[in-house]
């Protein structure tokens, strides 16, 4: 099962809440979700995945999983409850196909760049995992990290998976030296079981968490490979991590060292690190000019970034939005996000993309009167039929090209050309070729937001 979700408030200002981390394209031009993905791809070692997500995005896994051509089921929650509830909603889906599946948890915000060995460690997890165990890949630190929680190993059972003699949460920089040299491990969250194990231990450790996911799955909606979880049951199962519900709770976890190369692609640290580095120490994506800059991490989504002179830094433009911020205090960023949260909304959700079933748009530019946007519309897709109260449009296509209809009237709209939407006509955009569609949209009225939209109809066309 892979876990889709996280809100990414340390990788502001690309994160946002429309499009959770696992989305983003963070590392090598590609996302975590993205790469998850491939991991697990080899059928003959893994089945199809069960993805466990926010309502909301699904439009985003199902565009991920269509351009990987892969396939799966998405188990979607009506709101984010914590992994302890997501896995042991996983676990009642699975045990009431097979009991004794194994479940293998991802998190699809890390990144496993290690083909070859990772299936060789899940192996190795498989015979404790059978036997009724929780089993957690364990990672060996690469240094004294400070984000991560550890995991102190047991006394070794021959080649068996060692027994956990205790979990340690995020340390600080002394106590995570000392870890080290304790031969304690990192805890990558990554977990081997069966699904009746992992019911067993929440009802056991968190009964009213268990109760609430059993009853939301019972009364849950399917249609084809996506399963809404029932929205009352599922809320009661409260916001707690199976961390904490039951792997610190549990006699019955084990840990295996992991062979495979792993990271938590949570923070601009962790992205500096994971990412392809120039002689100087700089991962640099963007319009991007450095003069006598060293172990920087610099991005930029449109404009043009010089840096000059920095060591250790991180600096990202994107969004209309700039971040700097010392690299080793990048897990601070956090903080500024909850702070700018009341400024970005009243900017009409800010300038970051909203993704959307037909693709996403992006504002540009805000005044009293007039809001500027872009709009890109996937090959094949379209947006809702709908229609505006208090103002009008002008949308010109500036890349591929757009099916655009205006009360009864239709027409293709090329690249260059311009259409008026006049105010209260019923109207939507659709894309009939086979590169993106890119629509600049301006606003005219004395109401631009978006609760003006009358939705006529809500076909997306995919």
């Amino acid at each position: 099962m892979l876990l889709s979700g996280g809100a990414g408030s340390r990788l502001w200002p690309v994160s946002n809440a429309g499009v959770p981390k696992p989305f983003l394209p963070l590392v090598d031009g590609r996302s975590t979700f993205d790469a998850t993905l491939q991991t697990v791809a080899d059928q003959a070692v893994f089945a199809d995945p069960l993805i466990v997500a926010r309502r909301e995005h699904r439009h985003l896994i199902e565009a991920a999983l269509s351009e990987a051509g892969a396939t799966g089921t998405l188990l979607l929650e009506p709101e984010a409850m914590g992994t302890a509830a997501a896995i042991a909603a996983a676990a009642n889906w699975a045990a009431a196909r097979d009991p004794e599946t194994l479940i293998l948890v991802l998190a699809t915000d890390h990144l496993i760049r290690d083909g070859q060995a990772f299936p060789a460690s899940v192996a190795a997890a498989r015979p404790a995992a059978e036997a009724g165990q929780i089993v957690v890949f364990g990672i060996a630190p690469s240094g004294p990290e400070t984000s991560y929680g550890y995991i102190r190993p047991g006394a070794p059972d021959g080649n068996a998976p060692s027994p956990v003699a205790g979990f340690i949460d995020k340390p600080d920089a002394d106590r995570a030296r000392r870890l080290i040299e304790e031969r304690c491990l990192w805890n990558s969250g990554n977990l081997l079981m069966q699904a009746a194990t992992a019911i067993a231990e929440t009802a056991r450790h968190a009964p009213a968490t268990a109760e609430a996911a059993a009853a939301a799955v019972r009364g849950a909606s399917q249609s084809d490979d996506v399963v809404e979880l029932a929205r009352e049951p599922f809320l009661g199962a409260g916001p707690i991590s199976f961390d904490h519900a039951v792997l610190e709770k549990t006699d019955r976890a084990a840990v295996v060292t992991a062979g495979f190369d792993w990271a938590d692609v949570g923070t601009w640290a962790s992205v500096w690190a994971a990412s392809d580095r120039d002689a100087a120490g700089n991962a640099a994506t963007g319009e991007v000019a450095l003069v006598d800059t060293t172990g920087s991490l610099v991005r930029t989504d449109g404009p043009l970034v010089g840096v000059v002179g920095m060591s250790d830094t991180v600096v990202v433009a994107a969004n209309n939005a700039v971040l700097v911020v010392p690299r080793a205090r990048a897990d601070e960023v956090r903080k500024l996000a909850g702070a700018l949260a009341e400024v970005e909304s009243k900017l009409l959700g800010g300038h970051a993309r909203h993704y959307r079933p037909w693709g996403y748009y992006q504002s540009l530019d805000v005044g009293a009167t007039h809001q500027v946007k872009r709009i890109v519309v996937n090959p094949g897709a379209r947006l809702s039929l709908q229609k505006h109260r208090h103002r009008a449009e002008h949308w010109t296509v500036v890349a591929g090209t757009a099916e655009v209809t205006i009360d009864e009237s239709v027409r293709i709209v090329g690249e260059n050309e311009s259409v008026f939407i006049p105010l209260g006509a019923v109207h939507r955009a659709a894309n009939p070729g086979d590169v993106p569609a890119m629509i600049i949209e301006v606003q005219y009225g004395d109401y631009l937001g978006e609760d003006d939209i009358v939705r006529i109809q809500d076909d997306y066309g995919r």
